[in-house]
């Protein structure tokens, strides 16, 4: 498959939410709609250094471009890809005497200069231009006003392309496009946020809390010995089931673990649109998500219901404020007390349960105490399973987290399965040749192997055990 090959799918007119995709052929699980090169795409300013600027891969020892001094690249050959992309930015930072402005105005300036290269002219396996992806420009509140003013200003200064000046209101409506539309890049590990691109095609796939589909950045392949051969960064929408033709295609814009208002809520701050999805408009799993516990005896009254939540959103203020000043010891003390008060009152479906359980199974996990960290994550899958998509890609995320965690704490045979589980899923979310497919192929390779020696021979297994761990 091509990237940027449009044959699975093709725009239509959805009615109210406006343009929309839909798919040409019956999609399986896993199979690519489309994949997508990123139209412009750059680093978070805060990784800068830490981050390629090419791939968008986390790695640890970055060549500086020798020019501008700001720009970091893997190698050679990643410098040599993004060269295109780089070269009028780096002369407008050596202009400005080495200094890089902020995210916001470099992304805009890398889109109007491929915009001028372009000449707006639309490629055949681009269905829009960029000037005419929505700004809501005209939508924006009073203190994001203010701000716009301030990019324009300063984007002004930046821009230095030849005598070519563009007016305050379509420059405005570039930063309007970037906010509505800029999709999140994250490392090769998915773990991390590390820059923002826009994608034209994906930005016509319409939001869905239950969506049928899902994005995934692949990172392209430099390992070619020719830099012709080399595959560029993209990302790949996925179908997560079974996709009749005709149908819409949707992704989520929003992480699902939220009440359907407060998922509407953010919709409508962030995307300027009311979500009116099936999961939304009957409050789909919202039940769930605020149940108190239901165990042995008596069920607990609403006002205690109250009063732990009330507690637990107190806490995990405390605990994210004890997180950033590495603080561990707090935050286990915090979590410990918070779980304490949720236990008989809050079930693992419940938001505030899930948050500190997700919290306190990372730390323990960090600080080496592997059964603690085990038992802790263990209640969160289960209150993920019930609650996302058999499919969703933080669902496969949280299970790998989970295997790892018990592998760890050397319960082989739960952690074997849950990282065959994890691969499952991520093979539909990411594909076969994914990083983080790779890395837990490995995984399930080798807790395979290790899972054969415990059954052959229990003690000769937690004896290898003690010797690698010590």
């Amino acid at each position: 498959m091509t990237v940027g090959n449009m044959e699975s799918a093709q725009l239509f007119d959805a009615g109210k939410k406006g343009r929309g995709l839909r798919a040409t052929k019956d999609l399986k699980a896993g199979e690519v709609v489309f994949a997508e090169p990123s139209y412009s795409a750059v680093v978070f300013d805060s990784l800068a250094s830490q981050v390629c600027h090419s791939c968008f891969r986390r790695q640890a020892k970055l060549h500086r471009c020798v020019q501008c001094k700001f720009a970091h690249y893997c190698d050679r050959t990643c410098q040599t890809a993004c060269w295109d992309e780089h070269k009028r930015e780096c002369g407008a930072i050596r202009k400005l005497n080495f200094f890089a402005p902020s995210e916001n105005i470099r992304l805009a300036g890398r889109l109007l200069w491929r915009i001028h290269k372009d000449t707006g002219i639309v490629s055949d396996s681009q269905l829009v231009s960029v000037d005419q992806l929505e700004d809501h420009v005209a939508d924006l509140s009073e203190d994001d006003v203010k701000n716009l003013h301030a990019d324009v200003h300063a984007f002004q200064e930046y821009w230095s392309y030849g005598s070519k000046k563009h007016s305050a209101d379509y420059i405005s409506r570039i930063f309007g496009i970037i906010k509505c539309n800029g999709f999140t890049l994250s490392d090769q590990r998915g773990l991390q946020a590390v820059g923002v691109g826009l994608f034209p095609n994906l930005c016509l796939v319409n939001h869905d809390c239950w969506p049928n589909c899902t994005i995934s950045l692949n990172h392209g392949n430099q390992s070619a010995v020719s830099s012709s051969l080399h595959s560029q960064r993209r990302i790949e929408l996925r179908a997560l089931g079974k996709i009749p033709e005709g149908e819409e295609l949707t992704v989520s814009y929003v992480d699902f673990l939220n009440l359907s208002a407060d998922r509407q809520k953010k919709l409508k701050e962030r995307f300027y649109f009311d979500c009116t999805c099936e999961h939304c408009s009957q409050h789909i799993k919202d039940d769930l998500m605020k149940a108190a516990a239901e165990g042995e005896g008596s069920k607990p009254s609403a006002d205690k219901v109250k009063d732990v939540v009330a507690f637990s959103k107190e806490c995990l203020g405390k605990i994210e404020n004890s997180r950033v000043e590495g603080d561990y010891q707090e935050v286990v003390k915090l979590c410990q007390e918070c779980l304490g008060k949720q236990e008989h009152v809050l079930a693992d479906t419940n938001l505030c349960r899930l948050r500190v359980l997700s919290i306190a199974s990372e730390v323990f996990s960090y600080m080496k105490d592997f059964s603690e960290a085990a038992a802790l994550v263990h209640k969160m899958v289960d209150g993920y399973k019930k609650l996302y998509h058999p499919n969703n890609a933080q669902l496969g995320m949280a299970i790998m987290r989970a295997g790892v965690t018990h592998w760890h704490g050397g319960q082989i045979e739960t952690g074997h399965s849950m990282i065959c589980k994890a691969y499952r899923i991520l093979m539909v979310t990411h594909g076969p040749n994914h990083a983080m497919t790779r890395d837990l192929e490995v995984m399930r390779t080798q807790t395979e192997m290790e899972l054969k020696m415990y059954l052959k021979d229990k003690e000769a297994y937690h004896n290898m055990r003690e010797a690698v761990l010590h």
